[in-house]
């Protein structure tokens, strides 16, 4: 099964909850057991699996980002969003995560989530789902 998300970011920085939208997916393909692999086509935006239970993980993960990479420095790249650049570089585009029962194998406070560093901007989210 292949599906893909639209994920529409509101700020430059932004980590936005996907957990929902992927397990639909599974629902609806009607998938029992499996992998679920995911993968963002952009290069300043980012996935990753986190704590989704307290919101101020993402506020933290946000900061630290923006202090290790500051928007202002010495970058060469002409668009002027290196940090975007460097930031999906260390977050990564890509996630796998079993399925097991009809639900992501995540653990109790985990949640999977979108990572825009270069928004607002419309966005994809490749899912497929073996």
């Amino acid at each position: 099964m292949k599906r893909t998300l639209t994920v529409k970011t509101t700020s430059t920085t932004q980590f936005i909850e996907i957990t929902g939208d992927i397990e639909e997916a599974i629902k609806t393909e009607g998938i029992d057991d499996g992998v679920c692999m995911l993968f963002v086509p952009h290069t300043t935006a980012g996935i990753t699996i986190n704590e989704s239970a307290d919101p101020s993980v993402k506020s933290d993960i946000l900061m630290v980002l923006n202090k290790i990479v500051p928007w202002k420095e010495a970058y060469q790249h002409l668009e002027g969003n290196s940090p975007a650049h460097i930031k999906a570089s260390i977050i990564g585009a890509s996630e796998v995560i079993a399925v097991e029962s009809g639900r992501l194998k995540l653990g109790t406070w985990q949640g999977v989530f979108f990572c825009e560093f270069d928004g607002p901007r419309a966005r994809k989210v490749h899912v497929r789902l073996l």
